[in-house]
This record gives C-alpha cells, sequence and structure tokens, in this order.
C-alpha cells in the first residue's frame, strides 16, 4: 500500500501533549462534521435520482469519521468538536450556489470537500502532534477512504448527461 510521503518508521515524541493530538484531532472533525453536513444538502438537492444510492457509503464513512475521532479526542482527555466550524460555512455557500447550477455541480462540490479532506489528513499525517494510534487511524483508514470517495464521485458524475 502506498502511504505517500510519510515516513512511518520516523521516531515520534513518546511524551506526546495529549492536548495537542486532541486539538488535530478536532480539526478533522470539524472538517468530517462539515463533510456530513454537505452530504445531507446534497441529498436534498439530487431527491429521488437513484445515484442518490451511490452517495449513501460516502456520507456513512463521513458519519463513521466523526465517531472515531470524536472517541479519539475523549481519550485524550478533551471534548471533541460539535460543529463544522469555517469549513462548513463555506460548504454551505458551495452547496447553496451548486443547487442552482444542476447536479453536476453539485456533485462537484461533494468532490472538492474530499479533496480538502484529504489535504487536511495529509497534513495532519505530517504533524508529530498526533499519537501512534491516531495516525493509524488515519493512515490506514480515514485518508483511503477519503482518497475512494474521490473515485467513487468521479464515477458517479461521469455518467451525468
Amino acid at each position: 500500500m502506498n502511504t505517500g510521503n510519510y515516513n512511518t518508521n520516523r521516531e515520534f515524541n513518546r511524551d506526546l501533549n495529549p492536548e495537542a493530538t486532541a486539538d488535530k484531532l478536532n480539526e478533522l472533525i470539524r472538517g468530517e462534521r462539515s463533510a456530513v453536513e454537505t452530504y445531507q444538502q446534497a441529498f436534498a438537492k439530487v431527491g429521488n435520482d437513484p445515484r442518490v444510492q451511490d452517495l449513501r457509503p460516502l456520507f456513512a464513512d463521513h458519519e463513521q469519521a466523526v465517531r472515531l475521532l470524536t472517541d479519539k479526542v475523549q481519550a485524550c482527555g478533551a471534548k471533541p468538536s460539535v460543529d463544522s466550524g469555517a469549513w462548513g460555512t463555506w460548504a454551505e455557500t458551495v452547496m447553496g450556489t451548486a443547487k442552482f447550477f444542476g447536479d453536476r455541480a453539485a456533485l462537484g462540490a461533494l468532490k472538492q470537500g474530499e479533496e480538502h479532506g484529504i489535504k487536511q489528513y495529509e497534513d495532519a499525517l505530517q504533524s508529530e502532534t498526533l499519537d501512534a494510534s491516531a495516525r493509524s487511524i488515519i493512515q490506514n483508514q480515514l485518508l483511503p477512504q477519503q482518497r475512494a470517495h474521490v473515485v467513487a464521485l468521479d464515477r458517479i458524475i461521469s455518467t451525468l448527461n
């Protein structure tokens, strides 16, 4: 499996501050909450279109990511983020605009959000504030899942007339 440019053998500080790990994970939670909100908006946009069924697993992945990251933040003894923050506001604006331009624009907005999520996860892996278990969850589950979402959205977008 290609893990990108991450040196997984690098020694990490064993005295990591759990608050720093929680802060980084809370950034990721806000991004995942934004994704959940954006998919909900997309479901409202595409309505009864049969392709919406192809989006449901992606939506469920983001809900699961929120739960995983929330559990990890709580394990650090911190309080998890409960909103989507600035990215959520941006995503809401983009999705609202996409509603006026049709399904392709709405799905393109979802893809753009997924690509932003990939960048967030890659940045988190470059950070030295993450503990080994958080790093493992991101590298082995959440980042590959996010990349698969982009592929799935490309496939769905290609089916549009």
